[in-house]
């Protein structure tokens, strides 16, 4: 019997979306499974009893915005929803550095080959830095901060996957009203409106000025390519089947899960670093995918994630990190420039939204040991009090060991992360955050969960399925096929074998370009 489509695709983020857009459009039939729902700038959680939270334990009952991992020492933040990680993060879309692939890549996977495929994600994802009129206080607190710590010429504006409209300013009249937001078509006749610094990037844009993968590379693939998306499936299992491979996935409907199945001639995992690398470890379990190597769930990074908050009282007019895009610029110290540590900077911003369903859920007694964990990891977002306005959120992204393993754990995904080989750098971060707050009239607030703990949060989890030249080193190859199965591939942050300690979204999407154009080329 013939497979019932000719690709599966599992996931919808940046690896997803880029392989339904390039295999649809290359005439495959493309089916997108994805476990969370659709959303839009009607459906976005704003109220606390909204659906915002994800669990994995019961998700018929709560699959919301925001997936929420807490294990030992880390607890991990994730979208759930078509357009995955786009949804939830701060649309910063830059390239890694050239050094990056100088070691612990195959050696197919180079700067210079991914060029091309950089270029082609900042071209679909509409990619511009903010204008300078438009500037929040933050970006001119960060410069400022890199200044006196020495490094001026390290301070660079980030490209954003944002419309922004150049005569939009602050000094106008409501100046975050969306009806100032220019409204248009685009290029797939979906609806958008320019940036009016909301500051809701995180948790949806009023005005649809995000270019989130669901209004580009999903829209296209589906209207006007013919694949097939459909949300609520958890994806549970791969196993070889007489015409390539059986995907069993449970449907979110009606109240319950309902189990079933679907066949591909080749499927392509793309469901993130915890997703595709618990669907292989099942698998793999299972006895379905005997042969998946055994390095799967080793070489995890957080991507060296950190944040400090910092109160500026003194700084007029205040920083406001409620306005603005959420990340706008960076100190860019990957070179080792301080201690010796790789470290890459950035401004960040918060929802006012977010923040009071933070404060209420502080405030209740927890029911459950994971959300006290979760509630302790993002209590730096409440250091502010009422003077939120003078809060900076000092953000940094650095490379970490990349040493902890995902393994399966009396039935559930586990990860196991030691903090020793990354501590030095992790503290030199929050060394750096201190001396840039203090260096620019900020009092430091290093959060209690690292200084007592050494809990860390990250929403950049990288590694799990790794890319390597062989089995014995990795999980998938260049070509991101998965090892021992013809047919088989993952296309998603798993594969980074190593931190790149800056946002990682453009080099995920980067890969996806590249596997992409390997499936295409075999037919």
């Amino acid at each position: 019997m013939a497979a019932d489509f000719d690709v599966v695709i599992v996931g919808s983020g940046f690896g997803g979306a880029v392989c339904a857009y390039r295999l649809s459009k290359a005439g495959a039939r493309v089916l997108v499974l994805e476990r969370g729902r659709r959303w839009g700038p009607k459906s976005f959680p704003r109220k606390p009893e909204d659906p915002w939270l994800w669990d994995d334990r019961r998700p018929v009952a709560c699959h919301g915005w925001f997936d929420f991992r807490v294990f030992p020492n880390m607890s991990i933040v994730q979208g759930a929803g078509v357009g995955g990680g786009s949804l939830v993060y701060a649309n910063i879309s830059v390239n890694a550095r050239k050094d990056t692939f100088d070691q612990g890549w195959p050696e197919g996977i180079t700067f210079e080959s991914l060029v091309p495929h950089y270029q082609e994600v900042g071209r679909m994802l509409g990619i511009a830095p903010v204008p300078v009129a438009q500037w929040p206080e933050r970006t001119r607190l960060l410069r400022e901060g890199a200044s006196r710590i020495g490094f001026p010429d390290r301070f660079e504006r980030l490209d954003l996957a944002v419309r922004f409209d150049e005569g939009w300013t602050y000094g106008q009249a409501d100046p975050h009203d969306p009806d100032h937001a220019v409204m248009s078509a685009n290029a797939f006749g979906i609806e958008q409106g320019t940036c009016v610094h909301l500051g809701n990037c995180v948790i949806g844009c009023d005005v649809n000025a995000r270019n989130t993968l669901d209004l580009n590379y999903l829209a296209g693939a589906e209207r006007l390519h013919g694949a097939e998306i459909r949300s609520l499936h958890i994806v549970r299992h791969v196993a070889p089947s007489p015409d390539g491979y059986e995907v069993r996935y449970e449907e979110i409907a009606d109240g319950s899960l309902k189990p079933g199945h679907v066949t591909a001639s080749k499927v392509v995992l793309a469901a993130g670093s915890l997703g595709s690398t618990e669907i292989l470890l099942r698998s793999r379990q299972e006895g379905l995918l005997p042969l998946v190597s055994e390095r799967i769930g080793h070489g995890w990074s957080s991507n060296g994630d950190f944040l400090t908050p910092a109160l500026h009282f003194l700084r007029r007019p205040p920083v406001e990190p409620t306005r603005g895009p959420t990340i706008t610029a960076a100190i860019d110290l990957l070179d080792g420039a301080y201690r010796g540590k790789d470290i890459f900077i950035e401004d960040g911003g918060l929802p006012n939204i977010g923040r009071e369903w933070l404060q209420r859920r502080a405030a209740e007694e927890a029911d459950d040991p994971r959300e006290e964990r979760l509630i302790l990891s993002l209590l730096p977002l409440l250091s502010g009090g009422r003077f939120l306005q003078h809060v900076m959120p000092w953000f940094a992204q650095a490379r970490d060991a990349a040493d902890g393993t995902l393994s399966l754990k009396q039935g559930r995904l586990w990860l196991d992360w030691d903090v020793q080989a990354s501590r030095e750098t992790m503290e030199a971060v929050a060394s750096l955050h201190r001396r840039l707050a203090g260096l620019t009239r900020g009092i430091p607030v290093t959060p209690i969960a690292w200084s007592v703990g050494q809990d860390l949060i990250t929403p950049h989890p990288l590694g799990g399925c790794n890319m390597a030249l062989s089995a014995a080193d990795g999980v998938v190859g260049q070509t991101g096929g998965v090892f021992n199965y013809p047919g088989l591939y993952v296309a998603d942050g798993s594969i980074v074998p190593k931190a790149i300690g800056l946002n990682p979204s453009k080099t995920i999407a980067a890969l996806a370009e590249h596997i992409a154009a390997g499936i295409v080329a075999e037919g």
